[in-house]
């Protein structure tokens, strides 16, 4: 997240198509990128945190002293508070420093996201994460109700109809209406990508069997290789339990003036497998894989359920 301004000019409008008004990815095509970005790009509640830690840590060289990972690794879509314009927040990317690479956060794909092929003028990398579908919407409701009255009441939303009281009702007017696009339509937007040479696809499901190999693959595609001496640091610092142990780090101190989640609203389980016992009944599940089965092909509906090498 952007640091917030505190003279913002016009209102940045509200996107009805990510159904919140402080998502607009409008923000992402103005700013000016550089050789070097890069880019995590995942959908709601797929491992985002998870993977902006890992891209922190290995840029760092291990640092469990930092304050707040979305000063760290910002996000493109985010405003901050109403009245603040994508130009302006376009603005404060650009004046990051340079001294280092940069690394973002988005949950858009490309079409949203300004996507760049390699050797098309500026040497951006894309590090997506894919969940079981499943598993994103049941670790989406806890975290939807997370979300701060304080927060809802800035941007004028009521919280019963934002987060309905129980998961059944949320699964069928909030997590099901936009499976098709935030979660499916996700991947068949990267999966034709999946091939590039600054493209990297990981699941969350694989990432959790296999923690350093996951992190030292994503440091060797990001040529962000460390010395020996700073491994213990970086695979401390991005395992579930440091996380949990620091997850007010993760839950966006210095986002907004507002705060935006309770605490303990982002860093919740890191588990696989547990979609069942977290609401999602034999039924949705049946539901979810027709609307995937709509919009992927079988090869690519396989592997976003349980990971694996990438087809």
């Amino acid at each position: 997240m952007i640091e917030h301004a505190e003279a913002p000019a016009r209102a940045a409008g509200p996107r009805e198509e990510q159904g919140v008004p402080w998502v607009n990815p409008e923000i992402q095509h103005l700013v000016k990128w550089r050789d070097g970005d890069i880019v995590v790009s995942v959908p709601v509640k797929s491992g985002t945190t998870w993977m902006m830690n890992i891209v922190h840590q290995l840029r760092a060289g291990g640092d469990p002293d930092f304050e707040c990972i979305y000063a760290e690794v910002p996000w493109l879509e985010f405003v901050p508070e109403p009245g603040v314009t994508p130009a302006e927040l376009a603005r404060q990317v650009d004046a990051m420093p340079g001294h280092r690479r940069r690394a973002f956060k988005t949950h858009s794909a490309p079409g949203p996201l300004p996507f760049q092929a390699a050797r098309s003028g500026n040497d951006l990398s894309y590090v997506v994460v894919v969940r079981s579908p499943e598993e994103a919407m049941a670790s989406m409701y806890p975290f939807t109700s997370a979300h701060s009255d304080a927060w809802l009441e800035f941007w004028g939303l009521d919280k019963a109809t934002f987060a309905p009281p129980d998961f059944a009702t949320f699964y069928e007017h909030v997590a099901k209406p936009l499976m098709s696009e935030m979660v499916f339509g996700f991947v068949d937007a990267w999966w034709p990508l999946r091939r590039e040479p600054n493209v990297l696809l990981m699941h969350f499901a694989d990432m959790k069997r296999d923690h350093d190999g996951s992190v030292r693959k994503v440091a060797r595609f990001l040529d962000l290789e460390p010395a020996d001496a700073e491994w213990p640091v970086i695979l401390e610092c991005t395992s579930f339990p440091w996380m949990k142990r620091h997850e007010h780090k993760f839950e966006g101190p210095r986002a907004s003036r507002v705060p935006v989640l309770n605490r303990g609203g982002m860093v919740r389980k890191g588990k696989t497998g547990a979609a069942r016992d977290d609401g999602i009944t034999p039924e949705m599940g049946a539901e979810i894989a027709q609307i995937g089965g709509e919009v992927l092909s079988a090869a690519a509906l396989e592997w976003v359920y349980s990971g694996g090498a990438v087809p």
